[in-house]
């Protein structure tokens, strides 16, 4: 151990917020240089923050990125420690995602990004440009404004590497290769696969070297949460992992490293060949040293990243990342809009019990972090509930903050039943929001009396004599209703309450429904299907055994008048279960299946039990009803990105919103196919049709 080096990694960065960014930048490398590290590594474009989208094509954002720079390197904070800073570069009019390297206040080189993330919720390719020229380096002209504080008129760029006092001469430069990613939850889980996906991977065991894993964490203005997870690995083993989600703003993780145990697990032959064959990096003297080179400076450090190694990395149950990602998700939301809480209608069902819970994980992380004395949760909670910022009141319950800035409504009609009701309000008390109770049948009749005085018509229910269209009427009548009511409680329960300021109105649809208007939606890339698991560990968890009862519940919408003989049943409504829902949605975007795939496809997972025919009308059912109604999710409510499955139109599921409905050429070869497979749920019936 004669060569022990301190690394540091971490940010909640928001887009555009360069003042905070600056400050969290700054405060992270004076945790970085407390512990002793020598190194610290930022996350991807920290400055100005990943998500500003169409705006790293301004001036602007170029511009204030270069100013944050200059204001850290005119500090003292670079002094003793090697930092390694994100940001957007212009070089020779060309703009690039780059990492630039400074110590002791000054740059030592700029590295533009080679392989750009352009799939899935990345756009990197409509903003930068990657680097092309491999292994060649040229001169950069720095602004005027970094020239006054470091005196460098122009730098490396790129394809460099730098080589410090305690280097090892003909070692690989990727000694130092670290891994900068926009790593929001791709799915559920998706975190499990991160000893795969990053340092701990066998390729990079069989490399060895100390790769630092540098994401970011929070909601930096957009659909993304940005899953943190920063870690440190050595030799393909992680040391070092900080916490998938909290509401810290910065959290650095260190690791002490031995570089020897490099050296001596890149001895093989076949490695020693290869690296003798490649070709010499340009390198940038610095006289710095990331060891101390002296025995026992670090040895306590050392055995902390031995324990950490020792104790592996910890990941969580997708049911927990549905309890904990869009909980820190609302919570970002909630600080940075400075609004003061938020408004869900309950209606009785798994759907708006689901975001309640969310919204209530959300208090329980906000009086976990007050326990353990989190300044600026705190203040931020402070001014969420109307306290000055030096009132004593600290949210150390998670039941009383929830009701400070959680609002709840039942809005029912006389077409809602006892037990929706009482599961509201039970619901309600279990996690302590502010509950209203009402009736809206006078503001119902008033319409439907407006609408049959202007036409002479009255529209009539289904169950009544009406027809179809004035069914759908009706029921359409109550749920925009309450659309407009949850706006007007949002609006003005907190001056009820005697407070300033508003609410926002949360989205309470999964996947599979996200068509109701609403300020932001936790749920809206979460299938009815993973949020009946979530709601079954949350009943655990969190204490709460009233979710039992919504986990039985039949799903009904409540919009049609219920009889001793028909009950209102959304599955029946949709003419599919929501396992079914689920499945469809899954192949529509995942797998990349238009109708007659996903039928191929089904035909084998469902054959056993449904019929080539039967499967061929369920696929036909849904891309009917997926037309029909495609151009309303051009529309929806900004929601949490959780799931590869979902159906945001803004960012992620770009299609057209005008479709042939009944797709005649797909359906007409569906139905070609399925009419000579052999039935294979059926056995006899498929013997019979053959004979």
């Amino acid at each position: 151990m004669g060569h022990l080096i301190t690394l540091a990694t971490s940010l909640n960065q928001w887009a555009l917020d360069f003042q905070g960014n600056y400050e969290r930048i700054i405060q992270s490398i004076a945790i970085a240089k407390e512990r002793g590290a020598t190194l610290r590594v930022g996350p991807e474009l920290e400055i100005p923050g990943y998500g500003c989208y169409d705006h790293f094509l301004e001036g602007d954002t170029i511009l204030h990125s270069w100013e944050v720079l200059a204001k850290i390197l005119a500090g003292d904070d670079t002094m003793g420690i090697i930092c390694d800073i994100g940001m957007p570069v212009v070089h020779k009019n060309v703009i690039y995602n780059c990492r630039v390297i400074v110590h002791d206040r000054q740059i030592l080189l700029i590295r533009p990004k080679m392989w750009l993330a352009n799939d899935g919720n990345y756009r990197e390719m409509r903003y930068f440009t990657p680097w092309m020229k491999y292994q060649q380096w040229e001169d950069h002209f720095l602004p005027r404004i970094i020239q006054t504080v470091t005196k460098q008129v122009c730098h490396c760029f790129p394809s460099t590497s730098v080589t410090h006092n305690s280097s090892f001469p003909g070692q690989s430069p990727f000694w130092r290769l670290y891994y900068k990613h926009g790593g929001h939850l791709y799915r559920l889980g998706a975190i499990m696969s991160y000893e795969n996906f990053t340092p701990a991977s066998s390729y990079m065991d069989s490399l060895g070297g100390v790769y630092l894993y540098a994401n970011q964490k929070g909601c930096d203005g957009d659909r993304l949460y940005y899953d943190g997870c920063a870690m440190i690995a050595m030799n393909g083993h992680i040391v070092s992992q900080g916490s998938q989600f909290s509401l810290d703003d910065v959290e650095v993780v260190t690791a002490t490293i031995d570089i020897e145990d490099v050296r001596s697990h890149r001895t093989s032959r076949s490695r020693g060949l290869q690296a003798a064959r490649s070709k010499a990096f340009h390198r940038i003297e610095v006289p710095f040293a990331l060891s101390s080179g002296k025995f026992g400076d670090t040895d306590g450090a050392m055995a902390l990243g031995i324990q950490a190694k020792l104790a592996g990395a910890r990941f969580h149950t997708p049911e927990e990342e549905i309890a904990l990602g869009p909980a820190c998700w609302l919570w970002d939301y909630l600080r940075r809009s400075r609004t003061q809480g938020y408004f869900v209608p309950l209606s009785g069902g798994i759907d708006s019990c689901a975001t309640a819970v969310i919204v209530y994980s959300m208090c329980r992380l906000v009086a976990e972090a007050a326990r353990k004395g989190d300044k600026q949760v705190i203040l931020d909670a402070r001014r969420m509930v109307g306290e000055p910022e030096d009132s004593v009141y600290t949210p150390l319950d998670p039941h009383e903050f929830c009701n400070k800035i959680f609002h709840t409504c039942y809005m029912g009609t006389e077409n809602s039943s006892a037990e929706t009701r009482k599961r509201a309000k039970d619901l309600s008390a279990a996690i302590g929001s502010y509950h209203v109770d009402l009736n809206m049948d006078t503001l119902v009749t008033s319409v439907r009396d407006l609408f049959a005085f202007v036409t002479g018509m009255r529209p009539q229910f289904r169950a009544h004599g009406g027809s179809g269209a004035e069914n759908l009427a009706l029921q359409n009548i109550q749920a925009r209703l309450r659309m407009l009511l949850a706006y007007l409680f949002a609006q003005l329960l907190p001056w009820v309450r005697g407070r300033q300021g508003a609410l926002l109105v949360l989205g309470k649809m999964p996947t599979e429904l996200t068509l109701i208007p609403a300020d932001i939606n936790p749920i809206g890339s979460i299938s009815k299907t993973d949020l009946k698991k979530f709601i079954a560990y949350a009943g655990d968890a969190f204490e709460i055994p009233i979710l039992n009862d919504f986990l039985t519940a039949v799903p009904t919408a409540e919009l049609e008048p219920i009889s001793e003989t028909y009950v209102q049943a959304d599955e029946a409504d949709m003419g599919m279960t929501y396992d079914e829902l689920s499945v469809f949605g899954r192949f529509r975007k995942v797998e990349k299946c238009g109708p007659y795939g996903m039928f191929t496809k089904l035909v084998h997972e469902w054959g056993s039990f449904l019929s080539p025919v039967q499967i061929a009308e369920k696929v036909k059912h849904f891309f009917f009803e997926y037309a029909r109604n495609r151009h309303k999710m051009t529309t929806l409510t900004p929601a949490y990105h959780a799931e590869s499955y979902s159906p945001d139109d803004n960012r992620f599921d770009l299609r057209p919103f005008l479709y042939p409905s009944r797709f005649p050429w797909q359906f007409k070869k569906i139905d070609e196919v399925a009419a000579i497979l052999p039935d294979r749920s059926n056995p006899a019936a498929d013997k019979t049709k053959t004979d």
